[in-house]
C-alpha cells in the first residue's frame, strides 16, 4: 500500500481542482480567469506531490527545455488574459514535455484488453462481416 504524506494529499486535491477549473474554463469558451486559476492550482499541486526540487529538475532538464519554455510561456499568456493562444502554446509544450510518457500510456490502454468489462470494446477477434 502506498503511503502519502499530508503535502501529497493536499497536492492531489489541488491538482484535481486544477483539472476541474481547466476543463470548466475551456467549456465556458476559454474563460481566462478559470484557466489561470486552473493552471496555478495544477502547478502548485504538482509541486506539492513530487516536491519543489523534483519539479524544478523535471521542468529544467536540458532535453525538456523547449517543452518547458512553451508550457510555462502558455501559462503566462493565459495569466496575461490571452487564453486561446495561451492554451494552444501550453498544449504544445505539454506534448513536448510528456512525449516520452505517451507510449507507456498507450501500452497501458492497450493492455486493457485483459480487463473483462473493457474486453468487449477492444476485442480484436470480432469481425465486421
Amino acid at each position: 500500500m502506498v503511503v502519502f504524506s499530508e503535502f501529497q494529499k493536499i497536492g492531489i486535491g489541488l491538482m484535481g481542482f486544477g483539472f476541474f477549473f481547466l476543463l470548466f474554463g475551456m467549456l465556458l469558451y476559454f474563460d481566462s480567469v478559470l484557466l489561470a486559476f486552473g493552471n496555478i492550482l495544477f502547478l502548485t499541486g504538482l509541486t506539492l506531490i513530487i516536491g519543489f526540487r523534483r519539479t524544478a529538475h523535471f521542468f529544467f532538464q536540458r532535453h525538456k527545455c523547449r517543452g518547458s519554455f512553451f508550457f510555462l510561456g502558455g501559462v503566462s499568456l493565459v495569466l496575461c488574459r490571452w487564453p486561446i493562444i495561451g492554451m494552444l502554446v501550453e498544449s504544445y509544450g505539454f506534448v513536448l514535455l510528456f512525449r516520452s510518457f505517451f507510449p507507456m500510456a498507450l501500452g497501458f490502454v492497450l493492455s486493457a484488453v485483459n480487463i473483462p468489462f473493457l474486453n468487449t470494446f477492444f476485442s480484436s477477434s470480432s469481425s465486421m462481416v
